[in-house]
């Protein structure tokens, strides 16, 4: 696999660096299993319009071929239905993906309930609509399968009719799921139970939060998007305060707008939060920017303004004072200081930290 990325001379705002974008994109990879044998970077103002890099690395890409198999070739950003059409001609027996089509792999795999692999589903639909051209080896997983074409109808034209018609089937499906979820929002909106809604960065620590809080059977485990359904448990505060808990799915740098919309109904939990918890992986090197990340992704939601406690998690994975002193984390100093007052250090795994975790929450309710 050769993922390739460019470098945007205008984007100077952004946090991520190229080689830390490559680096989470060879996450997500590895998660779907392929391995990365290679990676391309071109530094370029904007993607070219129709084949996302230059001709200089396209001739690059055909010579690697020669001499190293490539099954392969993954781009770090969402390839227009154009670029996509124009890679799939020039290199015919090459997969060509994207981090749009490789995040939908990856929730397509770990979704678990019926909401869940309906949303997936509609993302994957939506994505795939205007990216058609007779060579997407995905298109038998959509639900419906693919029919007889009609008087005068190409195969392409086909497809496009029936992806269109069970995306609106999914569109009903999805509309009767999210009128039960409102239903039973309104009867623990009616019980006056406080909801504290976990929201953070993929592989941050929700669920594990969730599970050591509430004491109770979470899925845990140490990959990207391991969980996407919405959980929620019960807690009793030490003020013997009742409140439920729910974790959502997390968050990630270029998270595609088609998941926001997709997972919308799933996201409406946060409206009825009355707290945040936003976790924060305090060992990864890149803090700093997954904070950045799921903030800008909760305006988007437009619930930025709800009382948020920030939880550094997985304190027991760094010395803390070594931390704070160190040179390889630049703006480290910043991040900590820029934090806001309700902030909190823990260890779901060690169980550090839980106590003023709970006081915090207790006393933002109170407020």
């Amino acid at each position: 696999m050769v993922a390739v990325d460019y470098v945007d001379k205008s984007a100077s705002s952004s946090n991520w660096s190229t080689e830390d974008s490559l680096s989470e994109l060879a996450r997500l990879v590895n998660t779907i299993g392929i391995r990365v044998t290679g990676h391309l970077i071109q530094k370029l103002s904007s993607p070219k319009r129709q084949t996302y890099v230059g001709q200089g690395k396209l001739d690059e890409l055909i010579g690697t071929q020669e001499t190293q198999p490539i099954d392969q070739l993954i781009f770090d950003d969402e390839l227009t239905p154009l670029q996509y059409k124009t890679l799939v001609a020039m290199f015919p027996k090459i997969e060509i993906l994207d981090r749009v089509s490789v995040i939908l792999e990856i929730f397509s795999r770990h979704a678990r309930t019926k909401e869940g692999r309906l949303q997936i589903e509609l993302a994957r639909a939506q994505y795939l609509l205007p990216r058609l051209t007779g060579q997407w080896k995905h298109l038998e997983r959509l639900g419906g399968g693919i029919g007889t074409r009609g008087p005068g109808e190409s195969q392409l034209e086909t497809d496009r009719r029936l992806i269109q018609k069970r995306i609106t089937t999914i569109k009903k499906d999805l509309e009767k799921v999210s009128k039960h979820r409102a239903l039973y929002r309104k009867k623990r909106q009616m019980s006056y139970i406080p909801i504290v809604a976990l929201v953070g960065y993929t592989n941050s620590g929700k669920s594990s939060l969730l599970k050591t809080l509430t004491k109770s059977d979470v899925l845990v485990q140490n990959q990207l998007f391991a969980t996407l359904d919405p959980t929620t448990r019960r807690l009793c505060l030490p003020n013997l305060t009742k409140i439920l808990v729910t974790d959502t799915v997390g968050f990630i740098h270029k998270l595609p707008p088609t998941i926001i919309e997709a997972f919308k109904s799933t996201l409406e939990e946060l409206q009825d939060a009355s707290i945040l918890l936003h976790v924060v992986d305090i060992s990864s090197l890149h803090a700093t920017e997954q904070s950045i990340t799921v903030e800008n992704i909760l305006a988007e939601l437009g619930i930025a303004d709800k009382p948020v406690i920030t939880v550094y998690n997985k304190i027991d994975l760094i010395d803390y004072n070594q931390f704070l002193s160190s040179v390889d984390r630049p703006g480290t100093q910043d991040f900590l200081k820029s934090c806001p007052e309700n902030t909190v250090m823990v260890s779901a795994e060690k169980r550090l930290g839980l106590d003023r975790l709970l006081h915090n929450i207790e006393s933002l309710l109170l407020k």
